[in-house]
């Protein structure tokens, strides 16, 4: 496994057998609240890896043992004047579309509080692990502001819009079996065990062709809110990068001699 750290608060692990990575959030003295310099890193460290084509997939993971993440650092937003605000706005918003805009599939492993930017950085993968500690949910109007990471908009797509509008609005916390049953998250596993799941689907992931993985996945989030027939033509699209590819000659070549595929990636 090597490691490669993006600023005090960022780490990344390349597993080396199985084409998986870690994004570590690591700030434990603040519970991972995403601070300035920390949206940055996270910012950096999700170009760093969909430039990575040995990546097939990504696991987002805290260091933390009671938090995935509690969120935007109010402590540094308490001395922002409006201005400090503004210019901060693009920074914060890059982390959580850094996320968003991973080009592989991404996995959150979340234990403990996963509130407001840290629900949100759960929201912007494409499958939600918790263990039994999870405690999700968008508070920003307890506060006076709104969820500006994605939340308004990712939220109501998993968990239909009524319920959205109920969580936002009441600014509740969801504890784990409730998140398990209105689907905010995934796969429900014992105390202590997100981390270890949600690499072993990633491994899982990872064993099927990069190229149709990248591909399913653009198809996936274009063709989510079009109409049957415009998404239908986004499915086509994506089909025709992969059907004359490398992968699919050597998925096809593999299945046919009994064998597990050597992936070329192009």
């Amino acid at each position: 496994m090597s490691e490669e750290r993006f600023g005090e608060f960022v780490l990344v692990r390349r597993h080396e057998r199985g084409h998986v990575a870690e994004l570590v959030l690591d700030r434990p003295k603040a519970m991972n609240a995403v601070s300035t310099e920390m949206a940055r890193s996270i910012a950096g460290a999700c170009a760093a890896l969909g430039e990575d084509r040995d990546v097939r997939a990504v696991v987002l993971t805290s260091s933390h043992e009671r938090a995935f993440c509690v969120g935007a650092d109010l402590k540094e937003r308490n001395s922002f004047s409006d201005a400090d605000l503004v210019r901060q706005r693009p920074v914060a918003r890059a982390a959580y579309t850094g996320v968003l805009q991973l080009p592989v599939p991404a996995i959150a492993a979340v234990h403990g509080f996963a509130l407001g930017g840290g629900c949100e950085l759960a929201l912007s993968c494409d499958v939600i692990v918790a263990d039994r500690t999870a405690v999700m949910g968008l508070p920003e109007v307890s506060v006076g502001v709104i969820p500006g990471g994605g939340g308004t908009q990712l939220l109501p797509r998993r968990v239909g819009s009524a319920r959205a509008a109920e969580l936002i609005f009441t600014a509740r916390r969801v504890e784990a079996g409730e998140a398990r049953e209105i689907g905010l998250v995934d796969e429900l596993v014992e105390e202590g065990r997100d981390r270890e799941a949600a690499l072993a689907m990633a491994a899982r992931i990872a064993g099927n062709s990069p190229v149709g993985l990248r591909a399913a996945k653009r198809a996936l989030r274009l063709g989510h809110g079009l109409d049957l027939p415009a998404g239908l033509e986004v499915e086509d699209a994506a089909w025709r990068s992969v059907a004359f590819s490398g992968d699919r000659a050597e998925g096809v070549a593999a299945f046919n001699e009994k064998r597990r595929p050597e992936w070329p990636g192009e």
